[in-house]
């Protein structure tokens, strides 16, 4: 396949072999041989080097997840990188990859990837041959990450830059649209955010959790000086941590059940790791002037809103299962806490974490701790089922 875009007309099958994960129905996991589709208009052929695991597919497997936002069967595989091999026809003039976080500042990232289609290249654009339209076959050859929400890019919230609240039906890379549980991906090319050529796709593949945390660090507006807790050190909460460091707080702590990911956090970090009965005490309570909350354990929410200060700013982005401590009213309006939620990242989110990544800044393969062939995702499964198993994150390769 050679690095020309494919012709009007061009069969919707490549000559290669490969192979997906599928999960059917909740229980029923399996691998099948699958040919690549080639990409239509307005889009990209991804080659995947390395995609990861986490809860929200650990939900598709089980069938916990809200029946509104999955589709079976489905090839589960929302964290991702990989290489473009092949471009469809281009025919929105607008539509382009992100702006190459290597090539120099970029306009607002909040206008997002809902400009007029007529109007040209997307904010942040360098007009540079890589970043044209989908057919344009310089992308061929180049690394990626995209984003996973298919917005409608011409709503309200699209328009303001929030495309993860689109006011269209919840669609997104790997729940209800194949994902990069499988050899190749298609996906659309205004989607991509490319990567400096020399960039590590197997730390790129943890962009889309980054982006997430990314989302939580802009609602948390932290300056530098001021005093930070991270409410969980999973994978969100590591990420965030790293973003947070990375603007000089006075303080960072994470707070986390789990002492043995002290010196993780550290590495990412953080200047003290505390457990959730330490972090509620004297003198912590009432204590940080931003806290982000990313445990999604029950109880979590109450312990982030108690450990900000009166006037302080919370972010809450975990969800808790059954069972979790509600908040009360009382509890946010006498302090006068300011809380945000974060669902997803927005085109604003991802451009952040891809900017940060490429400066170094952020460093995903940090928290790799288990790495498997596609074919043993069951494996993958049961480790991350296994407390004992010590696994962050969990990445598998074609």
């Amino acid at each position: 396949m050679g690095a020309a875009r494919l012709p009007a007309g061009a069969p919707r099958r490549l000559t290669m072999t490969g192979r997906a994960v599928w999960i059917d129905a909740p229980g029923q996991l399996a691998t099948r041989p699958a040919e690549p589709v080639a990409p239509g208009p307005g889009e990209v052929l991804v080659q995947v080097a390395w995609a990861g695991i986490c809860g929200s597919d650990r939900e598709l497997l089980r069938g916990t997840r809200p029946a509104g936002f999955v589709r079976y069967p489905v090839v589960p595989g929302h964290e991702w990188s990989g290489t473009v091999t092949a471009v469809g026809p281009a025919v929105d003039p607008g539509a382009g990859p992100a702006a190459d976080p290597g090539a120099g500042p970029a306009a607002d990232p909040g206008a997002g990837p809902a400009a007029d289609p007529g109007a040209g290249p997307p904010a942040g654009s360098t007009g540079d041959a890589a970043f044209g339209p989908a057919g344009d076959a310089t992308l061929v050859g180049r690394r990626v990450v995209a984003e996973g929400f298919r917005s409608c890019r011409i709503c309200a919230a699209c328009r303001g830059g929030d495309t993860n609240m689109c006011a269209s039906p919840y669609d997104e890379t790997g729940f209800t649209r194949p994902g990069a549980w499988s050899d190749h991906l298609v996906v659309p090319s205004h989607l991509l955010h490319v990567l400096p050529p020399d960039a590590d796709l197997r730390a790129a593949a943890g962009l889309e959790p980054a982006a997430c945390a990314a989302a939580m660090c802009l609602r948390a507006e932290a300056v530098p000086g001021e005093r930070v807790a991270v409410v969980g050190a999973g994978t969100l909460g590591l990420l965030a941590t790293q973003l947070l460091a990375a603007g000089g707080p006075a303080e960072l702590v994470a707070v986390d059940p789990r002492v043995n990911r002290g010196r993780l956090a550290a590495r990412c970090g953080a200047t003290t790791l505390l457990t959730p009965d330490e972090a509620a005490a004297a003198p912590w309570a009432r204590h940080f002037d931003v806290v982000v909350e990313a445990a999604g354990a029950a109880g979590s929410a109450v312990l982030a809103c108690g450990l900000a200060r009166r006037g302080g700013r919370v972010v809450l982005a975990g969800l808790a299962a059954d069972g979790d401590h509600p908040l009360r009213a009382i509890d946010l309006v006498l302090p006068q806490l300011t809380v945000h939620t974060v669902f997803g990242a927005p085109s604003r989110a991802w451009s952040h974490a891809v900017r940060a990544f490429a400066a170094g800044h952020l460093d995903p393969a940090a928290l790799v701790t288990h790495e498997l062939p596609l074919d043993d995702v069951g494996a993958a499964f049961r480790l991350l089922d296994d407390a004992a198993s010590a696994a962050v994150k969990i990445l598998l390769h074609p």
